[in-house]
Parts: C-alpha cells; sequence; structure tokens
C-alpha cells in the first residue's frame, strides 16, 4: 500500500508529557504551551486529564486548564476522562473530546488503573454513552499494545480485541500504544494486521515510544498498512513511570521532519513547532529531547 498523502499528529505533550514531572508545572505554562502548539498548526492538542490528583497531582489544576484554553477554530483539545465522574467534570468545563485508556495487559490494566481489562471497558461503557447524548467525541486509548513490564509480549489478537470492543462501543479512533516502547516493525505490522481485521485501519492511530529508537521506523511501517493518525509529545516529553529505561514519546518535531521529507502532508509549521518545543525545554530546564528539533536549532544558529 502507498503511504498516506496527509496525515493528523495528535500533540500529547501537555498531558501525557507534563504530567509525571516532579515539580509542579504552573497552569499559566502548560496554557501557553497549548497555545503555541495550536499556533503551529497542530490539529489536535490533548490538554489535560481529569483524573484524580490523588493519583497524578500534576492534572489537578485540569478544569482550570480547559476553561481558560485561549481555544484556536479547528482545532481539538481532547482531554481523558477515565470515568463517569471525569467525563461529567470534563463537560462541565467544556470539553469537545475525551477519551477513555485501557490495556491489553491484564498486570499492566490492574497496576495503572486498577481493574482488570473486562471491568475496565465496563467503566468506559456509561462515558461512551453520555459523551453521545452530550455530542462529544471520545477517542479510545490502548497500552502496552507490544510489549508490558510486566507480561512481557502482547499477543496481537489480544490487541484486537481490546481495540474492537472500543471502537464497537462508539470510540471514533483507536491509539495503539507501545507505552514502553519495545515494538519493531515487524510487531508493529503485525499487531496492526490483527487490529484492521476487527476495526477499520482508518479508524487506528499509532502512539509509539522511543524507548530502543524504533519509533519512526514503527510509524512509516504503520503508515504502510495506512494507518494515518499518530501521537507524538513535543520535545519527546513524557514517558511511562512503569517503564525501565523509557525516554519518552516520539518527539513531535522528529515525526513532522520524516513526514514532510516524504511529502506527506500535516497543516504543522516545523520552525514554530521547533521554537515551542525548545521554549518548554528551557523551562523545565532539560536538554530539547528532538533531535530533528536540536538540529534545526543549530543549524539557525550557525546562519545567524
Amino acid at each position: 500500500m502507498s503511504l498516506p498523502a496527509s496525515v493528523r499528529i495528535v500533540e500529547v505533550g501537555p498531558r501525557d508529557g507534563l504530567q509525571n514531572e516532579k515539580g509542579e508545572v504552573p497552569t499559566a505554562l502548560k496554557l501557553e504551551l497549548i497555545e503555541r502548539l495550536a499556533d503551529a498548526g497542530l490539529p489536535a492538542v490533548e490538554a489535560t486529564a481529569f483524573v484524580s490528583p490523588k493519583w497524578i497531582p500534576q492534572m489537578a489544576d485540569h478544569t482550570e486548564v480547559l476553561e481558560r484554553i485561549r481555544r484556536k477554530p479547528g482545532v481539538s483539545y481532547p482531554v481523558l476522562t477515565p470515568n463517569l465522574k471525569g467525563f461529567e467534570a470534563a463537560r462541565a468545563a467544556g470539553a469537545t473530546e475525551v477519551a477513555v485508556f485501557g490495556a491489553a495487559s491484564e498486570a499492566f490494566s490492574k497496576k495503572n488503573i486498577n481493574c482488570s481489562i473486562a471491568e475496565s471497558l465496563e467503566r468506559f461503557r456509561p462515558v461512551v454513552d453520555a459523551a453521545k447524548k452530550s455530542g462529544i467525541m471520545v477517542r479510545g486509548y490502548i497500552s502496552c499494545v507490544v510489549g508490558c513490564p510486566y507480561e512481557g509480549d502482547i499477543k496481537p489478537q489480544k490487541v484486537a480485541e481490546v481495540a474492537a470492543a472500543l471502537f464497537e462501543m462508539g470510540c471514533y479512533e483507536v491509539s495503539l500504544g507501545d507505552t514502553i516502547g519495545v515494538g519493531t516493525p515487524g510487531k508493529t505490522r503485525a499487531m496492526i494486521e490483527a487490529c484492521a481485521k476487527r476495526i477499520p485501519v482508518e479508524k487506528l492511530a499509532g502512539h509509539y515510544h522511543d524507548t530502543y529508537g524504533q519509533a519512526l521506523a514503527n510509524i512509516y511501517a504503520s503508515m504502510e498498512l495506512g494507518v494515518a493518525s499518530f501521537d507524538a509529545s513535543v520535545s519527546g516529553l513524557g514517558g511511562c513511570p512503569y517503564a525501565a529505561g523509557a525516554s519518552g514519546n516520539v518527539a513531535t518535531e522528529d515525526v513532522v521532519y520524516m513526514l514532510h521529507g516524504l511529502g506527506i502532508r500535516t497543516g504543522i509549521d516545523l520552525d514554530r513547532l521547533v521554537d515551542a518545543g525548545i521554549w518548554i525545554s528551557s523551562v523545565l530546564k532539560r536538554d530539547p529531547g528532538s533531535k530533528a528539533g536540536r538540529a534545526i536549532a543549530a543549524k539557525r544558529a550557525k546562519a545567524a
């Protein structure tokens, strides 16, 4: 199959990227990051998570973040809502898109959201039903689609079962997450082929961590099968707290650089995206996590 003519990037930096930061990230800084990313042309910027502050203290300001975003026309600002309580709070704060997150690993599901896979799906059902009634779109996430820190390799058929359940429930898209970044193009291909037998491939998205440096290769392999939606995090922010050596999500700048080099449309201004990555890295007092971002910044400095 030929590569897609255009690809949709879902930016997860403000939520997935910041949620495990040790120090508190001020609300104003989160808002500025969201707005910089939207201004760079990202069509979807995951804003926050309506979860218990006890579990994820960094997202305690979720209501304020969602209410104060300067919304850009044509940009969606999805938020995570693990249960009906979270959904109701998100809806009250003005959410127009929410996401539910499950796992393809029983052990990870119990560790991450404190219930079995089957229980998690039952927990999501009222969320999806309530969202439908309110005209709010729902996206589904699946963690550990290739490997799990507790169970090891995950069978593609298991991922397909969970993906089909989320799609049939009413999720408009299912994001397949290689949470610990152990996937290779071959494993990723087998997993997507299994899922595509159960739901249309155009309803699948890839969410690949770069722990072993395989994320871009996995994105390319996914595109060859028809996937045209991918999650990425500016400057590679974030990672899985349960994964040894996890280096975080694939950097949005690296993904966009590759896609533009392939002639694939994204609608994203790479220079403005690089600026956003350098800015947030500086504020967080860390080195930029994007190779393309660092190279572009160095080239600019040399030319100046």
